[in-house]
């Protein structure tokens, strides 16, 4: 399969910003056929509904900018609903778990939470950081506020779920 397959793939399958060094590596290329690759993948978007954003060092894969009054509707009209079912159970994760990465909330969830993730990161809800080479998440100030408290460990039955968790946990190695 072409490299540019591999980074077009590799991008979407990862739904964020992702370093040119450690992609080069991964892909086992030099810096001319990595670049070689990259302008395959941007002329075969050009007319699509995503773009490869790249900057210095990171490239990633974004919407097309003539989509932008139509995702801004989209994002309006996911703000103003509930954040559903697969919202709730990502948002405890974090509460529970944080830091946590999104490989951890995909494996205890059994599915893809890159979507959610980002809902829940546009309203403010959590937070991304830079943990080394990926990212983790935590909850934000702004959740705080909306559950009524100043610090998790005021939530009810915090300390005893947190055990359970634990419990649980220990019995899956």
């Amino acid at each position: 399969m072409e490299l540019d397959l591999h980074i077009e793939g590799l991008l979407f399958y990862k739904a964020s910003p992702q370093k040119k060094s450690s992609l080069m590596k991964l892909f086992g290329v030099d810096e001319g056929e990595f670049a070689a690759a990259l302008d395959r993948v941007r002329s075969k978007l050009e007319s699509g509904a995503t773009r490869l954003l790249e900057t210095e060092t990171e490239i990633q894969l974004v919407t097309a900018p003539e989509l932008s009054d139509f995702i801004d509707t989209l994002r309006r009209d996911e703000l103003s609903g509930d954040i559903g079912k697969a919202g709730a159970e990502t948002l405890a994760i974090v509460l529970y778990k944080e830091p946590v990465s999104r490989a951890e909330i995909d494996r205890i969830r059994g599915v893809n939470s890159a979507f959610i993730l980002r809902n829940l990161m546009t309203r403010g809800l959590i937070a991304r950081e830079s943990a080394g080479k990926s990212f983790v998440f935590r909850i934000s100030p702004a959740l705080l506020e909306q559950l009524g408290v100043t610090n998790k460990q005021e939530l009810p039955e915090f300390g005893t779920i947190m055990d359970q968790l634990e419990t649980f946990t220990a019995t899956q190695v």
